[in-house]
């Protein structure tokens, strides 16, 4: 896990690396080559595999011809290089950053292909003048570029691009209302920074420079694409058998490592169900090791997940650090953990994670394998489930619809009538949501984004649709596209984002095995029954942990993750720097927001006349980034 730098055109500067440093703290490394524009290459590294100084970077292959950088891990590398040296490769280190190189002489471009694991790279052929730039299938790691009349450049991080010249931290208005009305980022190649874009998941680009000119339209191509939903026809025991195997072999490469690995546990089926398979995978090998985790926890017991992490560590040899994060921390550490996003995070949920990542670096455990992932491809967010209910309907399943909406309302406490107004939503037509969205904003959020910056600069539709409708969506129609549409659009990119930037700022490697392409393909192609049925979530995840799983965590119906007891927080001990920072957003950015209609859209959260919700964070976090990278409207 790293950071990395290239450029063509703009001047490598020690600021570019000097800001990325917490990305990789045990080396750094650049390389400049003379061309038509000056070309360098940058990398900060933290030593994961091979840790020997052999294994840095830029790193160059068959003498010079070909050099690296990269930002990631191919947990398959020891295969790939089996392979490579039966083609006759030789190999002078033990990294999987060496295998890259090879394989990319070996197969070109097709080499992606053969990956399995989190990536982002820059590879550049001197001779040749050309450049390759890629990210892995989900977007498990960032790759950000600026590309001006000036020149291009690519990183690790937007802070890195936003002082070249001709750039300036500017707010882009489209981006940042889908922040504010949505809580969405990562869902589109454009960032909340004008003129800073990213290469989406799955994305590549290969630029030949002596022929380029900078700030011409790069040949993107999209290089990875997930299957059709539903594809594969198999019966509960084979799928959940399927599955098992597919997620313990994902847990076992992810393991590999030369530095201690750990994992982040909430207590819920994800982050449990990848416990529960390192403690196995540790007996089955003979090992005595214990599994070392760090959960967040709180007196609240509403967001205290202590009895299902406890009931984890019981039954398998695990040994749990808990951390507390405090609800004054994280207004103190909001600017902090703003730099290190980069862009506004919605709620204080990034900070429990946090916390979590604070400690493991505390206890020197520099590889963390955490659940994202699994709640996309395995349609595990409740929200999914006004679209499970409407291809009931569709099907003619009337009973297993009743049944469905019976035990949602005993598991999870939606009244019938709620589920049936979520019922209707995906047979409306867009436009009719757009309105009934519009006019249930005027009337019951005070009218709060109606303000004159976005007037002149938004869009009328919802992003969400406009995200699907990116994916080939002209709406959802089920839970297999649903998932779909999370994976690559409106959910993964964004947590992934968030984790990859908590881990990185305290020089943690966050590994995801629930992202193996093979695991999530297989995912996706199993049909609706293996996800949702009746009032359960991830049916398949359940069932292939039976026996593995403390059946106190399998039969979990509530959902959490590291969330925090936000309510409690904001009309408690932090309500005072909660109005304090709604003011600050609203004196240092007037007109971006409709002032009148956010203070009383705050004022009756915080007296309790309407639910709390993610809304308040995002209005104090957006004046929070724009101090710290002073950003202008």
């Amino acid at each position: 896990m790293c950071g990395i730098w290239f450029s063509a055109g703009y001047s490598l500067t020690d600021d570019h690396l000097r800001l990325i440093a917490h990305r990789g703290p045990d080396g750094a490394g650049w390389r400049a080559f003379a061309s038509r524009m000056p070309v360098f290459m940058g990398h900060r590294r933290l030593a994961i595999i091979d840790t020997s100084e052999a294994a840095g970077q830029p790193m160059c292959y068959q003498n010079g011809r070909l050099w690296l950088v990269y930002n990631g891990e191919i947990y398959n590398y020891l295969e790939l290089r089996s392979d490579l040296e039966a083609l006759g490769h030789t190999f002078g280190t033990r990294s999987d950053s060496e295998v890259i190189l090879a394989a990319y002489s070996e197969w070109g471009e097709s080499c992606l292909d053969r990956f399995v694991g989190m990536f982002a790279l820059v590879l550049y052929e001197p001779g040749a003048g050309r450049l390759f730039a890629a990210r892995d299938r989900f977007g498990i790691k960032p790759l950000y570029y600026v590309n001006q009349r000036n020149g291009i450049a690519f990183a690790s991080e937007i802070k890195q691009l936003i002082g070249l010249p001709g750039m300036t931290a500017a707010m882009n208005l489209p981006r940042v209302y889908d922040f504010l009305s949505a809580g969405m980022t990562d869902h589109t190649e454009e960032t909340t920074f004008r003129n800073v874009k990213q290469l989406r998941p799955g994305y590549c680009v290969t630029i030949d420079l002596p022929r380029f000119e900078p700030g011409d339209p790069l040949p993107l191509r999209r290089w990875y694409c997930l299957p059709c939903p539903g594809t594969i026809a198999m019966s509960e025991d084979e799928a959940a058998g399927r599955f098992r195997e597919l997620l313990a072999e994902s847990v076992r490469l992810h393991l590999r490592s030369d530095v201690p690995v750990g994992s982040c546990l909430s207590g819920g089926l994800d982050s449990s169900s990848i416990v529960c398979l390192i403690d196995r995978l540790f007996r089955e090998g003979g090992s005595s090791s214990r599994v070392n985790a760090v959960s967040a926890c709180y007196e609240v017991p509403d967001v205290d997940e202590r009895p299902f992490i406890e009931a984890v560590s019981a039954a398998t040899k695990t040994e749990v650090d808990y951390v507390f994060p405090r609800a004054e921390d994280a207004v103190a550490r909001a600017e902090t953990i703003t730099w290190h996003q980069d862009e506004p995070y919605g709620t204080t949920s990034i900070f429990a994670q946090w916390c979590v990542f604070d400690q493991a670096r505390r206890r020197k455990i520099k590889v963390m394998l955490d659940g994202q992932g699994a709640d996309e491809q395995l349609a595990g967010y409740h929200g999914g489930f006004g679209y499970y209910c409407a291809s009931l309907l569709r099907r003619g399943r009337y009973g297993l619809l009743c049944r469905t909406l019976w035990e949602r309302r005993q598991f999870h406490g939606a009244s019938i009538g709620s589920q049936l107004s979520a019922l209707a939503r995906p047979f409306l037509r867009r436009r009719w949501m757009d309105v009934a969205r519009r006019q249930q904003q005027r009337l019951a959020d005070h009218d709060w984004l109606n303000s004159e910056a976005f007037a002149t600069s938004c869009r009328t539709e919802d992003s969400f649709s406009a995200a699907i409708a990116r994916e080939g969506f002209s709406a959802i129609r089920d839970i297999g596209e649903l998932c779909v549409a999370m994976m690559q659009s409106t959910s993964l990119p964004m947590l992934l984002h968030y984790e990859d930037r908590n881990s990185m700022a305290h020089g943690v490697e966050a590994r995801v095995p629930f992202l193996d392409h093979r695991l999530v393909e297989f995912s996706i192609g199993l049909g609706s029954a293996h996800k949702m049925h009746g009032g359960e979530t991830k049916r398949v995840l359940r069932r292939a942990m039976t026996g593995i799983l403390p059946e106190a965590v399998s039969q979990r119906r509530d959902k959490l993750g590291f969330a925090t007891p936000e309510a409690v927080w904001f009309r408690g001990p932090l309500r005072s720097m909660i109005e304090a920072g709604v003011e600050d957003t609203l004196r240092r950015y007037p007109g971006l927001l409709n002032a009148g209609g956010t203070r009383r859209l705050v004022h009756d959260m915080l007296e309790g006349r309407r639910a709390l919700d993610s809304r308040l964070w995002k209005i104090v976090n957006i004046g929070v980034w724009g101090r710290v990278f002073a950003v202008s409207l």
